[in-house]
């Protein structure tokens, strides 16, 4: 499919001036002021998948070590990095069912922790997703790669990512060698290593916007858009008594008669001030969102990525002006967005293997936390890692907060917190 063109849009749209694209740049739509809503149910997602991160980092770290165990010592420092609220220590004492402890061969008062049974059992499967899921990790790295200004992103912004986006283990080492007409590992002036798209793939440059729209009923309204009649609108899903208000009515509907620019078109011809930026800048967050595996990530690994999107020093303001689109949590000490249509009823819509596959990641690390010592005995009982699907373990009590309209909760004083947040 080809990908569609802004300056066939600019030409065809038959609602615009003879000069539409200086009417574009000129045009302003309202500014309305919102209060930020705590969401509960995706403050309760984000806090257990921060966990559920943190556990599975410790698991890739122990798999690399040399000695297969790490010393409460060597990972003492590294309660930021995993993005945790308590100490390691603590925290990995929790889950007896993936960490075994035991005392140092040398210095008996020297905790350390090896990978149980299960945990490897798990990691077997997890190698085996990645394998056969490959081709679809190769695309997504493609597709993020395609977005970026010089389709290249430093290693040190792509590794925070790695999680997010589904990426293998060292996959700098693992998956970019296998495909050296896709990537290419090169060195900029700074110093540091660089991933660059050795290739431009037409059929990845179409927007999960354009996709959804494309597959779902509104094909026609999609056929259109192609041929520059009309616009694609993003899903809009709003807090609670948002929606019903005429001054936010009116100014989203100015925001969707936009013409929407594809996140993988060039903006250069596009006013940097402009609304017709700001749409953009919006598609931009919206498809770097729906490639990851949980739409969302954290806010910082966002703007190491500033310069490579061509995104304006503030665009981070985005989110609050868009809560219909975006939601901003401040859960676990730091500030996480996610994409509200990824989400229903306190679950994904479109669960990734890998995504169910740390689901029971996740009913593994609950089942020790309740049960502690006699957790990993129940596990083999039930026969969880061989036999339950994600479905069923979700059933016996993975399931999260529902997320109903009523866990919307707007209060002022971290209204006030989430926009001072925001301001880089």
């Amino acid at each position: 499919m080809k990908s569609f063109s802004f300056s066939t849009l600019i030409l065809r749209s038959p609602y615009l001036s003879p000069n539409p694209f200086l009417r574009l740049q000129c045009r302003g739509i309202a500014k309305v002021r919102l209060k930020w809503v705590k969401n509960r149910s995706l403050d309760h997602i984000i806090d257990t998948e921060t966990d559920l991160k943190a556990a599975s980092l410790l698991k890739d770290a122990i798999k690399r070590s040399s000695t297969g165990f790490v010393t409460v010592k060597s990972i003492a420092d590294w309660q930021k990095l995993l993005g945790l609220t308590i100490p390691v220590l603590r925290f990995i004492r929790r889950y007896p069912t993936l960490f075994h402890e035991f005392p140092h061969s040398r210095y008996a008062n020297l905790p350390c922790f090896r990978l149980t049974d299960t945990a490897l059992l798990l990691d077997q499967q997890e190698t085996s997703v990645h394998q056969i899921h490959e081709s679809d990790t190769v695309e997504r790295l493609c597709r993020v790669l395609m977005m970026m200004k010089n389709r290249a992103i430093p290693l040190p912004s792509l590794r925070p990512l790695e999680w997010d986006l589904g990426l293998p283990c060292g996959f700098e080492r693992s998956l970019i060698p296998k495909y050296p007409d896709h990537f290419r590992l090169v060195k900029a002036s700074n110093g540091d290593w660089c991933l660059r798209l050795m290739e431009w793939a037409e059929e990845f440059a179409v927007s999960a916007l354009q996709r959804s729209n494309e597959s779902s009923e509104l094909g026609d309204a999609y056929r259109q858009f192609k041929r520059g009649r009309t616009t694609l609108a993003f899903p809009m899903s709003f807090p609670r008594g948002y929606g019903a208000q005429k001054k936010v009515k009116a100014w989203m509907e100015e925001f969707q008669k936009l013409p929407y620019v594809s996140p993988y078109e060039s903006c250069r011809q596009i006013d940097p001030n402009s609304d017709l930026m700001e749409k953009r800048v919006v598609g931009v967050l919206h498809e770097l969102l729906s490639l990851t595996l949980h739409k969302k990530t954290k806010r910082n690994y966002l703007r190491s990525l500033r310069e490579e999107l061509n995104l304006p020093h503030k665009f981070t303001r985005i989110f609050t002006r868009y809560p219909g689109i975006f939601y901003l949590s401040l859960k676990c000490k730091t500030t996480t967005v996610s994409l509200r249509e990824g989400y229903q009823r306190g679950k994904l819509v479109n669960p990734h293997p890998l995504t169910r596959l740390r689901e029971k990641f996740y009913h593994v690390m609950k089942t020790g936390l309740f049960y502690r010592g006699k957790g990993a005995a129940l596990i083999e009982k039930e026969g969880i890692l061989l036999n339950n699907t994600a479905e069923e373990m979700v059933e016996n009590g993975l399931d999260v907060e529902s997320d109903e309209t009523g866990d919307d909760e707007c209060l002022e004083d971290e209204n006030s917190q989430a926009e001072e947040s925001d301001s880089d």
